[in-house]
């Protein structure tokens, strides 16, 4: 049998012992904020990284933060040329009559998807999401089925949506960590679209409203996303901010008030930033080391990640974080681009942050005939 092989890569040449040595001189990380909450869930954009939480995987009712999930499903039916912005959409009894927030469309009007998309994310209109749902999907119902579909693939797997609003129905719930997700993937997936969230005012029909979201006033660094309330929900936030390169989003579930969500929300955007760091540790598709490849065209492969590979660790620790990489002694061609060949693994003061497939970075096909019975021989003595 071959045995495994470790090839240490060490960020700044700090070594394991000096750093756990380090470790109890650094300042520790306090607890997070004490909020009035039922859930909420802090994370890192770019890195997924969970920085305070309090019951995030708790089902409750995501009221207008449902519109999330709307407007991913809208943003996917942009992309795929299945509408367009400057689509006019004819709004129905419907949607017009449709409870809670209103963006003030009157029935039979025709109003354009981009105008009806900033009426759902800027006031937050139910009317809007309604016609908007007619228009993608044909009802409501079936739009709905959509969004699960969606919320499927991304992985939210404790939610589940009725309607294109969130207004009440018992089977109509989501989590604080599956609404993370949400947000992460508009932000990442649909960045164009994501500016809209930062939008303050909009105006149609003579009627100018605010945007709910009243931390895009408090905070500069502040630019998403989305506010929710009805009387089961209670008040709710999800939230998205931007300082020196670090992102972080913030959902807040089940505050009492809208100025529970909004202090509850900014203290934890605060506490993220000030205590936490976002590092950009390896870019997508660099090398990051070379495997050995026997019988192949080429006599070694370069390795590395598919995606930028982010961390975020305590503030001031950076020089602590040590990678290693485990791989087989002897590989074999052939070699498909993207192959997993081996393991990454990232520590902070000798536990693992992360653990990571590195895959490679070219194709390496059999070698010729005199390649491949070269190699056997040298096997042999290996």
């Amino acid at each position: 049998m071959h045995t495994s092989r470790t090839i240490y890569l060490i960020i700044f040449a700090f070594s394991l012992v000096f750093a756990e040595k380090g470790a109890a001189q650094d300042s520790p990380t306090p607890a997070p904020p004490i909020i009035g909450a039922k859930s909420y869930l802090l994370i890192d954009a770019n890195s997924g990284f969970e920085l305070a939480s309090l019951k995030p995987d708790q089902r409750l009712a995501p009221a207008s933060l449902t519109k999330l999930m709307s407007a991913y499903a809208i943003f996917h039916a942009l992309k795929e040329e299945q509408v367009r912005l400057d689509d006019v959409v004819t709004v129905s009894e419907k949607a017009w009559r449709t409870e809670g927030s209103r963006m003030f469309i009157e029935v039979g009007s025709r109003v354009s998807v981009q105008d009806l998309l900033m009426g759902m994310i800027v006031q937050s209109g139910n009317d809007a999401s309604v016609a908007l749902a007619e228009h993608v999907a044909g009802t409501e119902s079936v739009f709905a089925d959509v969004m699960n579909q969606y919320a499927a693939a991304l992985g939210m797997r404790s939610s589940n949506f009725r309607n294109a609003t969130g207004l009440p129905d018992d089977n109509h719930y989501s989590t604080a960590r599956d609404l993370a997700t949400l947000a992460r993937a508009i932000i990442t997936e649909f960045p164009v679209y994501y500016k809209w969230y930062s939008i303050k005012e909009f105006t149609y029909g003579d009627i100018k409203q605010n945007n709910r979201n009243s931390l895009l006033w408090r905070d500069s660094s502040v630019d998403g996303m989305k506010t929710g309330h009805t009387d089961d929900a209670g008040y709710c936030l999800v939230s998205s901010a931007s300082r020196d390169g670090m992102r972080v989003v913030s959902v807040v579930l089940g505050t009492a008030s809208a100025k529970a969500r909004l202090d509850g929300s900014q203290a934890l955007l605060n506490y993220g930033f000030r205590f936490y760091e976002t590092r950009l540790l390896y870019k997508a598709n660099s090398k990051i080391t070379t495997a050995t490849i026997w019988k192949g065209q080429l006599e070694s492969t370069d390795l590395g990640v598919p995606s930028d590979l982010y961390i975020t660790i305590p503030r001031g620790s950076f020089d602590k974080v040590e990678s290693v990489v485990n791989m087989k002694s002897i590989l074999l061609a052939p070699v498909a681009l993207g192959q997993p060949l081996a393991e990454l693994q990232v520590n902070l003061y000798g536990a693992n942050l992360l653990t990571e497939p590195l895959r490679a970075l070219q194709e390496n096909p059999d070698g010729s005939l005199w390649q491949r019975m070269r190699d056997s021989v040298r096997l042999w003595f290996e």
